[in-house]
């Protein structure tokens, strides 16, 4: 397990790694953040003095290994336009995209499992060929597009929901369907042929001829090991939706981490995009290394190696 641990954080380091350096890099490549700060009866001098002091008339090399030093002592910088601290931006918005993240994915379970299931069990039926259709057309609609239609029906002409904003349950509704119909079809399209897949296995065929009652197998034997794949792809699914819910939240006026990067890119403000990226991107890691040990508990076959 120690070894298992130990591999698994170098890796986890070197992709952080790469995506500082990816970031980095695209971020210098979008223009000149000097441009957007100073007025514009600025001088060429004053140009070059807020250059120096953003640390910005140095070659890249030298920034990065010095945006490196200071991530290793947890200093992100400040931010450009906020004049504060950019982790400090970054934990602000974390509770809102964690209160919307985590509706979609108890949305995702509690929805998906059960459809998949029973679509499974009633296979080629009418049941089964409508959720086909239906989670064919989920996949197909991108979020953004989905939630502004969301937004015309349900908020603008029947006026049930607001708009925009957080506030209580109704200003969650919408952003979460919008940000959920992707990962939610994909969930119960995979839950559907997985458990199709396992109902024809021989351990399954052997528990019905022991005598097992139908939901027993089912649940007890299907579905554990249909969790598996499952988890797996909830997993990937964990990146889509906060990497999606910058488009999300940008439509719906939410105040995530998504659209305060998305202000954040658009004013050229750098540390306050590089620490959310990062945040963002040691989330999924961490995220992606729990589901692993959780193979271990769902199928006691699995070994760490």
């Amino acid at each position: 397990m120690g070894k298992f641990i130990l591999r698994r954080a170098t890796l986890a380091a070197i992709a952080i790694m790469g995506v500082t350096a990816v970031v980095f890099l695209l971020l210098r490549l979008s223009g000149d953040p000097v441009a957007l700060l100073v007025p514009p009866d600025a001088t060429e001098a004053d140009y070059q003095r807020i250059r120096h002091i953003l640390g910005l008339d140095q070659s890249l090399p030298v920034q990065y290994l010095k945006f490196l030093a200071r991530v290793a002592h947890g200093d992100f910088g400040d931010s450009f336009t906020y004049k504060q601290p950019a982790m400090g931006l970054v934990l602000e918005r974390l509770p809102a995209t964690l209160e919307l993240t985590g509706v979609t994915v108890l949305l995702i379970v509690i929805i998906s499992i059960p459809l998949g299931l029973l679509a499974a069990v009633w296979r080629d039926s009418l049941f089964d060929y409508a959720l086909a259709l239906i989670t064919l057309i989920g996949q197909s609609m991108p979020n953004f597009w989905f939630g502004i239609m969301l937004i015309l029906v349900f908020a603008v002409e029947l006026r049930w929901l607001p708009t925009s904003g957080q506030g209580g349950i109704g200003h969650l509704v919408l952003p979460v369907v919008a940000l959920a119909s992707q990962p939610l079809c994909r969930a119960t399209t995979l839950m559907r042929s997985t458990i199709l897949e396992i109902l024809g296995a021989d351990y399954i065929r052997t528990a019905r001829a022991k005598g097992l009652r139908e939901r027993r197998v089912l649940f007890l034997h299907a579905l554990r090991n249909a969790l598996i794949p499952y988890i797996t792809l909830l997993g990937v699914d964990l990146g889509y939706l906060l990497g999606g819910a910058i488009v999300t939240e940008t439509v719906f006026a939410w105040p995530g981490l998504g659209r305060l990067a998305v202000d954040a890119i658009s004013r050229r403000d750098f540390p306050v995009v590089q620490a959310d990226v990062l945040f963002v991107a040691a989330a999924v890691v961490v995220l992606n290394f729990m589901i692993d040990l959780s193979y271990g508990w769902l199928d006691p076959r699995i070994k760490v190696s």
